[in-house]
């Protein structure tokens, strides 16, 4: 069998995909998972907080949420129905920290949870931290130094 051939028999064989009923279902679900971040972010305000400041409270809750649903098994349900809205928000990063642990906590603290949390994190971590340094490098060396 020829390849173009192979490739028009799987293009006829393979079920159609709900481009839109995905895109919208996307669209929902980062959207419910944002207004809860603000939600989290006005109730902080609301018991003293000011705007400068509930940044990083309201980003330490959405992690932790994001970590709490994947440990209970819930937000792996959320992402197979909302797709890449569930994986955009701060709470997808957290997804991807945890889920690798959770799965090898068989393995042990060490071994399995410890050495694998940062299987998928680590290298965004990592590149993360090697762009904010060389983009910091590069506005320093722009900016004369000045802040």
């Amino acid at each position: 069998m020829e390849p173009k051939e192979y490739r028009q028999r799987v293009k006829r064989l393979e079920p159609p995909r709900p481009i839109a009923r995905n895109a919208l279902w996307a669209f929902v679900v980062g959207g419910v998972i944002c207004l809860i971040g603000q939600v989290v972010q006005s109730g902080l305000m609301a018991v003293g907080y000011n705007q400068e400041t509930v940044k990083a409270p309201t980003s330490i809750i959405m992690v932790f949420l994001g970590a709490l649903a994947t440990a209970l098994g819930i937000y792996d349900r959320i992402a197979k129905f909302g797709g890449m809205g569930a994986n955009l928000p701060i709470t997808g990063f957290s997804n991807a920290v945890v889920a690798p642990a959770m799965e090898f906590k068989q393995e042990g603290p060490i071994m399995g949870t410890g050495a694998r949390i940062f299987q998928i994190a680590g290298p965004v971590i990592a590149y993360g931290l090697l762009t904010a340094f060389v983009v910091g490098l590069v506005r320093f060396v722009i900016m004369g130094g000045k802040p």
